[in-house]
C-alpha cells in the first residue's frame, strides 16, 4: 500500500490492509454504489436530527497525525479537513481528488518535485480562529514524531529531510522542505517526482493543527476542528465518539460535505452480528443508524435479500482490493514458471468465490489490478481457467517442467474466519489443484503468525494466500509495493512476496511517477500490471464486494469507488 521507507512503511502498510481486508475504509475496504440503495431517498435531505454509527473497530488514537484514512469519506473527515479530498459521488465519480481547504488539487513543477497550494480564504478552526498555511505544515511536521506515529508514512519518504526528521518536539526549526511564504500558500518539496502527491494530500496528516493548541499525545482527546463537526465526548479511546455541529464551519468554503444531522454519535467495539441485527431491527435511535466497517455475511445476506424492505436497505460498495495466490520463486517448485503457470490455469475460481461467500461477496479477478478505470484496469487473462479451471492444460505444464506424475506442495493459510485467506478458501484451492494431479498439503496458522510469515523476505513460504488494499484509487500504491524491488524489506514487513527486482520495471515506475495526467498514469500502469502478469508471478483470485445494512430513516446514501462504504458526511436522518 506504500512506496516510503523501509520498515515503518511496511508495517503501517500491512496494518492498514487488514482494515481494508475487513471491509473498513483505509486506508482500507471495498467499493461501487449499488444506485438501489439510494432509490428510497426521496425528495431534498433536511438538515438536523441525530446519526447514529456502529462500528465494530472503535476511533482509537483520533489524531490527525496518528490516523491511516486517505479520502477521509468516514468519520474521521468530519473533524478533520485536509488540502485535498475525494470527490463525495457514488461509484466511480468517487474516485477523482478535488479540493479541499485548497483552491485546487496543486500546482506542481516541470517534474513533479515541488508542489505548490493555495488556501481558501475565511477558513476557520471551530473556535472561530483562522487556519493558515503555518498551521498546515506544522500538522504534517508533528506526524513524524515518534510518540503520534501510524499514519500514512509516504511523506517520509517523500519530502526532501524526510528520513531523519523527527518532528517539531525535538526539532522545533521545522522541515524546510516545506515553505510557507504566506498564510495562504504552502509549498512542499519531494526528493523524486511524485504525480500522486494530490492524492496524498488527502491524509489527515494534512489537516491543520494550531500550534498553540497541540498538547501531543493529549491532543486526540479533543483535536481542533477544522471540518463540520467539532468532538464534544471521546470515552474509552474512541469507542464512544459523540460529534456537534461545528459553528465556525461554512458550506462556502465546504462544498464536499453536507453536515445534514445535529449530532452523531459514533458506539464501536461492537459485535457484527449485533450491528446488523440493530440495524435490521431499526428500532428507536437504530433507525437513523449507519455502519462503515460492518459487512453482511451469505447467511445475513440471504436472509436480507428475501425481505424487500430489507434488501432496499442494503448499500453495495467496492473498494480497490485483490485477494490472490502468491508465490515465492525462491523456493522450489515455485522456481519453475510452468508450475506457476500450471497452477494458474488449474484454478477453479467459481469455486474459490463460492468459498469466500458467494457471487453477491466476492467477483473473479484475472488481473492484479482491481477491474476500474481509476486503477488503470487493463483487461487480460494469461492463463485462462475459465470459471471452474483447465486441469487439463495444468497437467500438460507440469509435465513439461518434470512432473508428470503429479507434484506435492504446501499451502500456508490463516486460520481466521475472514472469508479471503480462510480455511474454507484455502480448502477450495486445494480442491482445484487436486484436479490436476497436485496434491496440496494446508498448513494453518493463527492471524497474526500468518501475517509474520507472509511479510517475510528470508523466511516466507512458497506458496499462501495474500492480499492487497490501495491507499488511493490510482496504480502506483497498489503495484509498486508488490513488484517494485527497491521496496524488498528484509528486515521488516515486505510485501513483494516475488522478491522481484527487474529494471524495467522499477524504471517504468519511476516514469509512471512523474505523471501528472492521471488517466495517462493510468493507462501506463494497466500495461505494467498486464506486462508483469505474464510472469505467473501470483494467482488472482477475487475482488471482495462489500454489502452493509443501514437504518430505515437514513437518507442520501453515497458509496464511491474510493472507499467502497457509506459516507457520513453525505447522510441525513428523518
Amino acid at each position: 500500500m506504500r512506496q516510503p521507507s523501509v520498515n515503518t512503511r511496511r508495517l503501517a502498510a500491512a496494518a492498514v490492509s487488514l482494515v481494508l481486508a475487513a471491509g473498513a475504509a483505509a486506508c482500507s475496504g471495498p467499493q461501487d454504489n449499488d444506485a438501489k440503495a439510494s432509490a428510497t431517498d426521496k425528495g431534498k435531505p433536511q438538515k438536523g436530527g441525530k446519526l447514529t454509527v456502529l462500528n465494530t473497530e472503535p476511533q482509537t488514537d483520533f489524531d490527525p497525525a496518528r490516523l491511516y484514512t486517505s479520502g477521509g469519506g468516514n468519520v474521521p473527515s468530519l473533524v478533520f479537513r485536509t488540502l485535498t479530498t475525494r470527490n463525495r459521488a457514488n461509484g466511480a465519480a468517487g474516485t477523482k481528488v478535488v479540493p479541499d481547504l485548497a483552491t485546487d488539487t496543486g500546482r506542481p513543477n516541470a517534474d513533479a518535485t515541488e508542489w505548490t497550494y493555495t488556501l481558501k480564504e475565511g477558513l476557520k478552526y471551530e473556535d472561530g480562529t483562522a487556519i493558515t498555511s503555518a498551521d498546515i505544515k506544522y500538522g504534517v511536521e508533528r506526524s513524524f514524531a515518534a510518540e503520534l506515529s501510524g499514519g500514512a508514512p509516504y511523506l517520509r519518504d517523500w519530502l526532501v529531510g524526510g528520513a531523519d526528521y523527527q518532528g517539531p518536539y525535538k526539532d522545533p526549526k521545522g522541515l524546510a522542505s516545506i515553505e510557507t511564504p504566506d498564510d495562504r500558500t504552502i509549498v512542499f518539496k519531494l526528493r523524486k517526482p511524485e504525480g500522486d502527491f494530490p492524492f496524498l494530500a488527502t491524509a489527515t496528516q494534512f489537516a491543520p493543527v494550531p500550534k498553540a493548541k497541540d498538547d501531543g499525545a493529549k491532543y486526540e482527546e479533543h483535536p481542533v476542528s477544522s471540518g463540520p463537526y467539532k468532538v464534544v465526548k471521546n470515552e474509552d479511546d474512541g469507542r464512544h465518539l459523540l460529534l456537534e455541529r461545528n459553528p465556525n464551519w461554512s458550506e462556502k468554503t465546504d462544498d464536499q460535505r453536507h453536515a445534514y444531522p445535529d449530532t452523531i454519535d459514533v458506539q464501536s467495539g461492537l459485535d457484527s452480528a449485533v450491528i446488523n441485527q440493530r440495524l435490521s431491527t431499526s428500532s428507536g435511535p437504530d433507525a437513523a443508524a449507519v455502519t462503515t466497517d460492518t459487512n453482511l455475511g451469505p447467511a445475513e445476506l440471504a436472509q436480507t435479500s428475501s425481505d424487500k424492505a430489507l434488501a432496499a436497505r442494503v448499500g453495495t460498495g467496492h473498494f480497490g482490493y485483490t485477494n490472490y495466490l502468491a508465490f515465492n520463486p525462491k523456493v522450489k517448485p515455485f522456481d519453475n514458471p510452468k508450475v506457476r503457470q500450471a497452477i494458474s490455469y488449474a484454478i477453479n475460481r467459481t469455486s474459490v468465490i463460492n468459498a469466500a461467500g458467494g457471487s453477491a461477496l466476492a467477483e473473479p479477478a484475472t488481473t492484479f489490478l482491481p477491474d476500474q478505470k481509476a486503477f488503470g484496469y487493463t483487461p487480460y487473462d494469461h492463463f485462462p481457467a475459465g470459471k471452474t479451471g483447465d486441469p487439463a492444460k495444468a497437467k500438460e505444464l507440469l509435465k513439461e517442467a518434470g512432473y508428470a506424475d503429479g507434484l506435492t506442495i504446501s499451502l500456508t493459510h490463516s486460520t481466521a474466519q475472514n472469508r479471503e485467506t480462510s480455511p474454507e478458501v484455502a480448502t477450495a484451492v486445494q480442491e482445484s489443484l487436486k484436479q490436476a494431479g497436485i496434491t496440496v498439503k494446508l498448513v494453518g496458522l493463527e492471524p497474526n503468525a500468518f501475517n509474520e510469515a507472509r511479510w517475510s523476505a528470508t523466511k516466507s513460504p512458497g506458496f499462501y494466500l495474500s492480499r492487497w488494499g490501495a491507499d488511493w484509487p490510482s496504480g502506483g500504491p497498489f503495484l509498486a509495493p508488490i513488484f517494485d524491488g527497491r521496496q524488498i524489506v528484509t528486515d521488516g514487513a515486505n510485501f513483494n512476496h516475488a522478491l522481484l527486482d527487474d529494471p524495467a520495471v522499477n524504471k517504468e515506475i519511476d516514469e509512471i511517477n512523474k505523471l501528472t495526467d492521471l488517466a495517462a498514469a493510468a493507462e501506463r500502469w494497466g500495461a505494467l500490471d498486464k506486462k508483469i502478469g505474464e510472469q505467473a508471478l501470483d494467482v488472482p483470485l477475487f475482488h471482495p464486494v462489500y454489502k452493509r445494512l443501514y437504518g430505515k430513516d437514513v437518507k442520501n446514501v453515497v458509496i464511491s469507488d474510493w472507499t467502497g462504504v457509506l459516507d457520513v458526511s453525505q447522510v441525513a436522518v428523518k
